[in-house]
């Protein structure tokens, strides 16, 4: 892999990870419920997706004003994924480690947010059982829930690399 696509994927993981960290604290001081709120978790995901619009910006000017899809997916996918396990060991620290109590009452709020939902769409009280037990089964902040929360980041994130990519690529022009 180019180093200017390493050291560019390298410093947005970094800037992504931080990012996440922040909100993350953020939301932890002011109030766990955020943490549920549909609209704020819209608005954090638009912050990563500038994020990576900047740096796919940024690693074209670096490579000279020319970037394959090749490049620009992989210099992307490396910033995701450093940004992934940079969130990801910071929660797992602070949800299982530091403060458990926190964790379970988010967890709670999540099973009562999701209950009301489907309670709204007339979803029969069988079928919400089997989504609560589900919930109980499997909290997502968790340690497991969080490392399991990392593939799904990562195919969000591959999603969103591949289009990236392929709005930024530039090809050099052939004589």
């Amino acid at each position: 892999m180019n180093e200017i696509i390493k050291k560019n994927g390298i410093k947005f993981g970094v800037i992504s990870g931080l990012f996440s960290v922040f909100y993350v604290l953020i939301l932890y001081i002011i109030d766990y419920k955020l943490f549920i709120n549909i609209w704020l978790g819209l608005a954090i995901l638009l912050g990563f997706l500038a994020i990576g619009i900047f740096q796919l910006s940024e690693l074209r000017k670096n490579l000279g004003g020319f970037m394959t899809f090749k490049e620009g997916f992989s210099g992307y996918f490396v910033a995701a994924l450093i940004g992934i396990l940079i969130s990801t060991t910071f929660s797992i620290v602070l949800f299982n480690v530091i403060d458990t109590e926190t964790r379970d009452l988010i967890h709670d709020a999540l099973i009562t947010f999701q209950v009301e939902n489907l309670q709204k769409w007339n979803v029969p009280s069988s079928e919400i059982k089997k989504v609560v037990e589900g919930m109980k089964e499997n909290p997502q902040f968790s340690t497991t829930g969080l490392l399991y929360g990392i593939l799904k980041s990562l195919l969000g994130s591959i999603i969103f690399g591949l289009i990236l990519a392929a709005i930024f690529k530039k090809n050099k022009p052939v004589f």
